[in-house]
């Protein structure tokens, strides 16, 4: 009896150092909101939505105010379905429910269609949330719009009420390459995929609305590189999120290779709206790792092209991002989050 009291009382000196480190790593109220931001994404296309909004929501120091699942373009082979922001509303409840997360977010369908032309808005309960919250007079944190497919909900919402667009950062992964700046990969999509899905929606952001626009082009967001081996490494066994990340890439992966060998690594393009947001710096507070341009919005063409314009707003375009602290954050959340 006496022994096993020993070995009771020895494995309670040996756990209780852990379990007092454990907590010291989340020490309440170091971290807390510093900023607003709605998500706009198309979740039943490319997983790489699934990766940023993990990652998002895995961030303290952004408050998510809503997350909107939009439309992809009409017959686009991710899912040619004519209810495709219903269906990414799924996979975004979907992931929440497999990361267990207890907070209510407000998950909203965006439009199914793009819009008819660049001057009439759709309608929908995500556009209507968007110009909610950007009129909210009870809070002082700054709103960003974070977009990593089309411009469909925050093109309308602005267009809706024009008086939303000095409240609002507007994020967007998107656009092709500026030709002062690069120059297109092999092979390239014209118009760009993102643009594509509604090339009025961008008419309207870049060629009539005043709001605050990051930019986040085609030749950088392709920077956003990681390798099969690092998912498996630190992305897969970390948890029911991780598995469910890569498997859901993965499962991705096995469809396209009759079609189109795509090698060992997967760009994921969209993560930078993290980037640019929850992973600001301490002091001056601004995205100061990665690093941009300041242009004059060019116009865009009904074909999707740049024109340049004299009287085009300035803009932030960014030109390289620092996709180590990214990607090396995306790991140590989810390894802290597996941990306990």
């Amino acid at each position: 009896m006496l022994k096993k009291l020993s070995l009771v009382c020895l494995l309670v000196l040996l756990i209780e150092p852990f379990a007092v480190l454990a907590q010291s790593l989340t020490p309440p109220n170091v971290i807390v909101p510093r900023m607003r931001v709605i998500v706009d994404n198309d979740f039943s296309g490319d997983p790489d939505g699934l990766f940023q909004m993990a990652h998002l929501l895995l961030s303290p120091s952004v408050e998510i105010r809503g997350i909107i699942g939009s439309h992809l373009s009409v017959t686009d082979g991710f899912d040619p379905s004519k209810m495709q922001a219903e269906n990414a509303a799924k996979k975004v409840k979907e992931l929440m429910q497999t990361m267990n997360i207890k907070k209510t977010i407000p998950v909203l369908i965006g439009s199914n269609t793009a819009m008819p032309n660049d001057s009439t808005p759709v309608k929908s309960e995500a556009v209507n949330f968007i110009i909610k919250e950007a009129l909210r007079t009870d809070t002082k944190l700054p709103l960003y719009v974070l977009c990593g497919a089309g411009l469909t909900e925050i093109a309308s919402a602005v267009l809706t009420n024009p008086e939303i667009a000095n409240k609002i950062t507007l994020v967007w992964i998107g656009g092709p390459e500026y030709n002062d700046l690069a120059v297109p990969p092999p092979n390239y999509s014209n118009p760009e995929y993102n643009l594509n899905i509604d090339i009025a929606a961008g008419r309207a952001i870049f060629n009539q609305s005043k709001i605050m626009l990051w930019q986040i082009p085609r030749n950088v967001y392709r920077q956003c590189m990681v390798s099969y081996s690092q998912l498996l490494l630190k992305v897969k066994p970390k948890g029911k999120t991780g598995n469910y990340l890569v498997s859901t890439l993965e499962s991705l992966m096995t469809k396209i290779q009759p079609f189109l060998n795509i090698g060992e690594t997967y760009i994921l393009g969209d993560s930078p709206l993290v980037l640019l947001t929850a992973l600001q710096s301490s002091f001056e507070a601004d995205p100061s790792s990665s690093d941009y341009v300041v242009k004059l919005a060019p116009k865009i063409n009904q074909a999707g092209a740049y024109e340049y314009n004299h009287k085009g707003r300035a803009i932030r375009v960014y030109t390289h991002l620092d996709t180590f602290l990214m990607f090396e954050d995306f790991f140590a959340k989810l390894e802290l989050a597996n941990a306990y």
